[in-house]
C-alpha cells in the first residue's frame, strides 16, 4: 500500500509517516516546509517539497504527483493551524483549509484514491456545554474561522463519498502533543511552556488558567492513523465481521436519501439489532474523536509542567483568547469500539516524555 502524506514533516504528520514506515508501508510526503523541518522527513520517504495553496488552477505540479506515485491513501495533515490567524484572516485561513484540500480531492477522484484520511478539530468543531466529554453526536457549532474550515472539509467529504464513493476517515483530534510540536507558535500550550519553563523563563497563561482541555500524547495519535488503514468503511467492523445485507440496503436505501438523514427514529428501528460495538457510519464516513476523556485546566498543566522542569517561575496570566472553548473534553468509545484503538500514554508520562525531548533534543 502506497500513502501519500500532506504535512508530513510537520508535528503530526511527521508521527505518522514514521510509523507507516516501520509498518512495512511505501510513503510519500508532501510540505512545503513553511512549519514543518527537513530534519523530521523520514529518509526512508519519498519528499516532494510543494505547497499545495500556490498551485493554480493550470498547475500541474500536484497532479504530476497523483500521476507519477498513485497512491492508494491520503493522509491529509498539512494545515493553517493558527486559531487567532484565522480569526485575523478567514480569507487566508479557508484558502488553505478548504481551497487547497479540495485541489487534493479532485485529484483523488481523478487517480482513484481508495482512502482519505483527514485531520480534523475536536477542539474546535463542537458546540460549548459543560456536559462532557463530548461524543461525535454533540452538536458542531465552531467558533472560529478555524474550525468551521474544518467542518466544510467534512461535509465536503460526504460529497466526495456520495457522489464519488471516495471513502474516508475523519478523526476530530483534542490536543495533540509531544516531542517535534513547535515550542514558537500561537497554538500548542505544552510545547511552549516547556520551552520556557527550560529556559527559565515564565509564560504567559491565557485568561484565568481554568480552562480545560484534552492532552493527547503524539503516539497515541499516529497509532489511530494506522488503525484507520486496515478500517473498510464499507462492511467491515473491528472484529471484521459484516454487516447483515438486509441492514445495509436499509441504512443505505431508506435512511439516507437525497443527501440526508430522514429520521432518527428510523435509523434507531433499523439499527436496533445490530450490536453496538460493530456499529458502523450511516452516512459512510467514519468520524472518530481522538481523546483521553480527561479535561486538564492550564493551570494544571503550568504545575504539573514546573514540577518536572524544577523551574523557578511564578504564574503570569494574559488576555483570554478569541475563539476558543472554555472547556474540551472528548469521548473517543467510538474509536476503540471500531477501530480498537486507545491511548496509552496518560499525560504525566507524556509530560515527562515531551520534557526530556526538549532538553535532550
Amino acid at each position: 500500500m502506497k500513502i501519500l502524506v500532506t504535512g508530513g514533516a510537520g508535528f503530526i504528520g511527521s508521527h505518522i509517516v514514521d510509523l507507516y514506515i516501520k509498518n512495512g508501508y511505501e510513503v510519500i510526503i508532501i510540505d512545503d516546509l513553511s512549519t514543518g523541518k527537513a530534519e523530521y522527513v523520514n529518509k526512508k520517504a519519498k519528499f516532494y517539497k510543494l505547497d499545495i495553496n500556490e498551485l493554480n488552477v493550470n498547475d500541474n505540479k500536484l497532479e504530476d504527483v497523483f500521476k507519477d506515485e498513485k497512491p492508494d491513501v491520503i493522509n491529509h495533515h498539512a494545515a493553517q493551524i493558527s486559531v487567532i490567524e484565522s480569526i485575523k484572516d478567514p480569507v487566508s485561513d479557508a484558502s488553505v483549509n478548504i481551497l487547497a484540500t479540495l485541489k487534493l480531492l479532485e485529484n483523488c477522484v481523478k487517480y482513484n484514491v481508495k482512502k482519505f484520511i483527514f485531520a480534523s478539530s475536536g477542539g474546535t468543531v463542537y458546540k460549548e456545554t459543560d456536559k462532557l466529554p463530548v461524543d461525535e453526536n454533540h452538536p458542531t457549532k465552531p467558533l472560529s474561522p478555524y474550525g468551521v474550515s474544518k467542518m466544510a472539509i467534512e461535509n465536503y467529504l460526504y460529497f466526495y463519498k456520495k457522489v464519488h464513493h471516495l471513502d474516508s476517515i475523519i478523526f476530530r483530534y483534542s490536543n495533540v502533543y509531544g516531542p517535534r510540536q513547535d515550542p514558537y507558535g500561537e497554538a500548542g500550550a505544552v510545547a511552549i511552556f516547556i520551552n520556557k519553563m527550560l529556559k527559565g523563563e515564565n509564560p504567559i497563561i491565557n485568561g484565568d488558567g481554568n480552562q480545560t482541555r484534552d492532552f493527547i500524547y503524539i503516539s497515541d495519535t499516529a497509532q489511530a492513523n494506522l488503525l484507520a488503514l486496515k478500517l473498510s468503511l464499507e462492511n467491515e467492523t473491528k472484529g471484521n465481521i459484516n454487516l447483515k445485507d438486509e441492514f445495509k440496503n436499509k441504512i443505505k436505501g431508506d435512511v439516507v436519501s437525497k443527501g440526508r438523514i430522514e429520521s432518527k427514529n428510523k435509523i434507531n428501528e433499523i439499527t436496533k439489532d445490530i450490536p453496538k460495538n460493530y456499529e458502523m457510519i450511516i452516512n459512510e464516513i467514519a468520524i472518530f474523536n481522538i481523546g483521553t476523556g480527561i479535561e486538564t485546566s492550564v493551570n494544571e498543566l503550568f504545575y504539573k509542567l514546573k514540577k518536572i522542569t524544577k523551574a523557578n517561575i511564578k504564574e503570569i496570566y494574559g488576555p483570554q483568547k478569541m475563539g476558543e472553548l472554555r472547556r474540551s473534553c472528548l469521548n473517543s468509545n467510538k474509536a476503540k469500539e471500531i477501530l480498537g484503538w486507545e491511548p496509552k500514554i496518560d499525560i504525566n508520562q507524556g509530560l515527562k516524555l515531551t520534557v526530556n525531548y526538549f532538553k535532550n533534543g
